[in-house]
């Protein structure tokens, strides 16, 4: 749908959906997330406060290729190989970009000393 707005020279509705849909990704990332420390049973520690929660007031952390602490994009190959992609219709660009755009990838931990940082 993105592509033909995009086609149509649809291009503030084009800008507007592709916002939508990659923030929505975002968003599906960290429900995700949010179940798997509920399945964990980790959850229950994570802070309440939203501010507090988006500076990483829970226990893990959901590393993805290509952000400071896995800088390296090339690492998505590595996860394709081993998920097998193609099984939900998941590929990479030459440049080890997710098609489609609006997907994401991670590595979710649950240690409680996992924190963010920059290599």
């Amino acid at each position: 749908f993105s592509q033909q707005l995009f086609d149509a020279g649809e291009y503030e509705d084009y800008l507007l959906f592709h916002g939508l849909s990659v923030e929505m990704t975002e968003a599906l990332a960290e429900f995700w997330h949010k179940r798997l420390r509920q399945q964990w049973g980790i959850a229950a520690a994570d802070a309440t406060d939203l501010q507090k929660l988006f500076a990483q007031g829970y226990q893990g952390a959901r590393y993805a290729p290509g952000y400071p602490a896995c800088p390296n994009l090339e690492d998505q190959a590595k996860l394709e190989r081993l998920l097998n992609w193609g099984d939900i219709g998941l590929s990479l660009t030459e440049d080890f970009q997710l098609v489609p755009e609006q997907s994401t990838s991670a590595f979710v931990v649950h240690h409680p000393e996992a924190r963010y940082f920059n290599v």
